[in-house]
Order: structure tokens, then sequence, then C-alpha cells
């Protein structure tokens, strides 16, 4: 018997218009869908007109043994079309495991293309450039987020990501804090009823808002061509201060800045990026008495 095909297939990230032929197509033919959310796909698929499809569900917290059923019904020649909530499957969200062990498994898997939030932001934006950095969400931890802003400091490119109106407000004020004055780009609810495009700046792109609605997507400006570049022994330290600010200890400290040279290119050793970050750690609680080194402790 020869085996089945996974198409993996893009919906709509919010008009439910922008839905391609082929991928009615795909949806109608399939033997199976496998959705992230059951409910939601069930309301497209009213939508669309498409009735008894048998659906089965394959989220972030399916197990092996989920994987395992999609990979029998493949191998016994069925075609199982996989969708997400909303967009491309296989972009955070555990399609990606599926995808790779129908590969290995010999399955045919194909593409059909569709909407997606991170290119419709990118264009709205007007950054230009043919390059970007898409981040998925940034971690909700505060020192594994700021560290993860401070390595996005040199990068010339627009910066990509998904935020949670809870915490962009937030988040917004630490990107303005370790990226300085940047342009930023928010688009909220796009293609849909209530689309909002905001363009601004980091540290005003929240003025006036009580509150944030909606599914965000937010592009920010890259580093700009003028920024003068840190080197040698004062810009080191720079960066060991910042690392500190932003709650990483002295020992993730010397890992972050392993390999990093002194003014004539000589690479420090550990030993000294270690005393460099003890000694501006001290000189830090010293000259700010009562205030606590790590952002997390309260």
């Amino acid at each position: 018997m020869s085996r089945g095909t996974l198409a993996l297939v893009g919906t709509p990230i919010g008009n439910l218009g922008d839905i391609t032929y082929r991928a009615v197509e795909t949806l109608r033919s399939a033997d199976r869908i496998f959705a992230e959310d059951t409910r939601r796909t069930r309301v497209l698929l009213s939508h669309l007109q498409i009735e008894g499809k048998r659906l089965h569900s394959l989220h972030a917290h399916s197990t092996a043994r989920d994987i395992e059923v999609a990979l029998e019904i493949l191998e016994g020649g069925e075609t199982i079309a996989l969708v997400t909530d909303a967009g491309m499957p296989g972009i955070s969200d555990p399609g990606a495991e599926l995808v790779r062990r129908a590969r290995e498994a010999g399955v045919l898997v194909t593409v059909i293309p569709g909407p997606s939030a991170v290119t419709s932001a990118i264009a709205l934006a007007g950054f230009g450039g043919s390059a970007f950095h898409f981040l998925g969400f940034l971690p909700r931890r505060t020192s594994k987020r700021r560290e993860a802003i401070l390595e996005l400091r040199s990068l010339a490119c627009p910066i990509v990501f998904f935020e949670s109106p809870r915490r962009i407000q937030e988040t917004l004020a630490e990107l303005h804090e370790l990226l300085g004055p940047r342009a930023v780009v928010i688009g909220r609810e796009l293609t849909k009823k209530f689309e909002e495009v905001i363009h601004s700046t980091l540290d005003r792109a929240g003025e006036g808002r009580d509150e944030w609605l909606g599914e965000l997507t937010v592009v920010v400006e890259g580093a700009r061509g003028d920024t003068p570049p840190e080197e040698g022994e004062q810009g080191i330290d720079e960066k060991i201060k910042d690392l500190l600010r932003a709650g990483l200890s002295t020992r993730d400290v010397v890992s972050q800045l392993s390999g990093a040279r002194d003014r004539e290119g000589k690479r420090l050793s550990k030993r000294d990026l270690y005393g460099r970050a003890e000694a501006l750690r001290t000189d830090d609680l010293a000259s700010s008495p009562g205030e606590d080194s790590d952002p997390e402790m309260c």
C-alpha cells in the first residue's frame, strides 16, 4: 500500500475571505484534518461549507502517541490536512514534529501557502531591506527576556515578534531602555474588522492607552548605521553592566561574553571577565544602596 500525503494548509489569520482556492480544495479532499483547535477549525469548515470531515487535535499539549496516530494514518495511505488556529502550521506549534517524523517515514509532505501575520506586519512597517529577524514570542521570564533583547542590539534588520496584550507595555518599555530610541510598528488584529496599525516609537507607542486588546505583531526598527560601535575595554565594561542590570549572574555574564577581545584584539580570559563582572557588580551595589540587582527579586 502506498503512503499518504501530509498537506500543510495555511489558513486565514483573521479575515476568512483570505482563504485560497487551493486551500479550500485541499481541505475538501483530505481524508482527515488535524487541527490545533478543532472548534475553531469547525467554524472555518462551516464557513467553507465543508461537512463530514474527521477532525483530530494536534496542539501544544499533544502526546507522542498523538503523533504516532497521525503517522499510522499517513502510512495507511490517507491524506491529512494539517492546520493551525491561524496562519501556517509548523511555526510555533507542534506541527513541526509531525513534519519531521513524516519525512523520516517517507511520507510526501506538501504545502499550501496562506496568510502570514509576520510578512503582513513587515509589509505594513515599510522599513525596507531584504531581511528581518523573527522571534516568535519573547521569553516571559524577566531576566531571560532582557537577555534576549540585548542580543538584538546590533542587528541592522527589523525585528519581528508576537506579544500578549497583557505584556506589551512592559515589553515596549524594556525595548526602549535596552535598544534606545527606535521606530516601531504594531499590527493589532491584522485583517480583522478592527484592524489597527500603530506607527510610533518605542517610548511613545503606548501613550493614551489604558489597555491593549487583540493579537499583536510587533516590528522594531533595526540598529541604525550611525550608532557608534562598542570597542575596547570600556565597551566590554558597558556590555557587562547591561547584562548585570538585565539580571544575569556573574557566571552567565562570563558565558555570554566568552570570546570577547580588548582594544588590541587580545582574547579576554574567563578569569578576567569574571573579575571585571564582580568588580562592576560591587560598584553598582555601592552606588545604589538598598536596590536589588536582580529585577525579578521582590
